[in-house]
């Protein structure tokens, strides 16, 4: 005979109150019909009633599972150690791949959808999209400069009055960022937009006055279709010292238009109240400013399919503007960065 329909409460619960109808008066037939049982059943339940916990739900326990929890710890710290300590070309985990590591190390064989299921529910894995980070990396260096060169670079700005200026360039393309969306399973939506390399250049500072702290961005956006230039950050230098006059120290890393044009450097020179620093190579992660075009351009106008650069325009620059009004957000960008403002 199947199971009846229903949770293993909600059958004790139809037990219990078939049981009290019977107790308070109805006839034992009468009930087994209302409740949908025979009578056997009935005198069952009735018979249970007078035990301890005669009643109480009994769920009905799945197959044991083929891994028992002490190797579920192991296999926790196999995976820990990456799939390239196990022979696989990068760290990176597959269900393939687990279910390859389980069969080498238990002896059994899971299909490789049950061991997805199972990375989550039992050792709260989740699929998640890596990171990329280059091997040029010097992270002993980058270390190193977050720990003791910046607080250093920080502190001489504030004892002569200047601002931290974080600066940088990207861009915005025509052609937009495809995000993931919700649409009805097995219904992929489509996004009519342009195939077209039009795009819109831009340049930021993310600012740090020296006494409070005060946060600030100041931006510029090129002409369509404009690479940044070393004009155009000796005009954005500039800009920068009108609205920051008791100067200020500029992040920046070792883009050429930073560091090897004659022009950018000419203009230094004119200017000893701005001082330059290096961001350490390879390091995006140190620079907030980094971060105002991960949240505009992946965060806010991802799937923008703009009729033109014009209105592609005006969307940046809303959400540049956004930023401005809300250093809270500003701040979040610096706090990611885990850099040491204060002294």
């Amino acid at each position: 005979m199947s199971r009846p329909f229903g949770t293993a409460v909600e059958l004790e619960r139809r037990r219990r109150q078939a049981v009290d109808a019977v107790q308070r008066g109805e006839s034992p037939e009468t009930v087994a019909r209302v409740v949908g049982v025979n009578r056997a059943s009935m005198y069952r339940w009735l018979a249970s009633a007078r035990q301890p916990d005669g009643l109480a739900a009994k769920p009905q326990l799945g197959p044991a599972p083929r891994l028992s929890s002490d190797q579920l710890r192991r296999l926790d710290d196999l995976l820990q150690d990456g799939a390239q300590a196990h022979g696989w070309p990068n760290r990176l985990w597959t269900c393939a791949r687990v279910v390859e590591l389980i069969r080498r190390h238990f002896g059994v064989s899971f299909h490789h959808d049950h061991v997805g299921r199972m990375l989550r529910a039992r050792l709260n894995w989740t699929p998640q999209k890596p990171r990329r980070r280059a091997r040029e990396r010097d992270e002993q260096f980058i270390d190193y400069w977050k720990r003791y060169r910046f607080p250093d670079i920080a502190e001489a700005a504030r004892e002569r009055g200047a601002h931290l200026v974080f600066l940088d360039e990207s861009g915005y393309m025509l052609t937009p960022t495809v995000r993931r969306t919700w649409a009805p399973r097995g219904s992929k939506p489509v996004l009519d937009c342009w195939d077209r390399r039009d795009r819109i250049s831009a340049i930021s500072a993310l600012t740090v006055s020296p006494e409070r702290g005060r946060l600030d961005l100041i931006f510029d956006l090129l002409p369509d279709n404009a690479n940044a230039r070393a004009e155009d950050i000796v005009e954005f230098l500039e800009q920068l010292r009108r609205r920051l006059p008791n100067g200020y120290t500029v992040l920046w890393d070792g883009s050429s238009i930073h560091r090897k044009a004659a022009l950018v450097d000419a203009y230094l020179w004119k200017h000893p109240e701005i001082k330059t620093e290096r961001l350490p190579a390879y390091a995006p992660e140190v620079n907030p400013d980094e971060l105002v075009w991960g949240w505009s351009k992946y965060g806010r106008l991802p799937n923008l399919a703009a009729a033109n650069t014009d209105a592609l325009r005006d969307h940046v620059i809303d959400e540049l503007t956004h930023l401005r009004e809300h250093p809270e957000l500003l701040a979040s960008f610096i706090k990611k960065t885990k850099l040491r403002l204060a002294g």
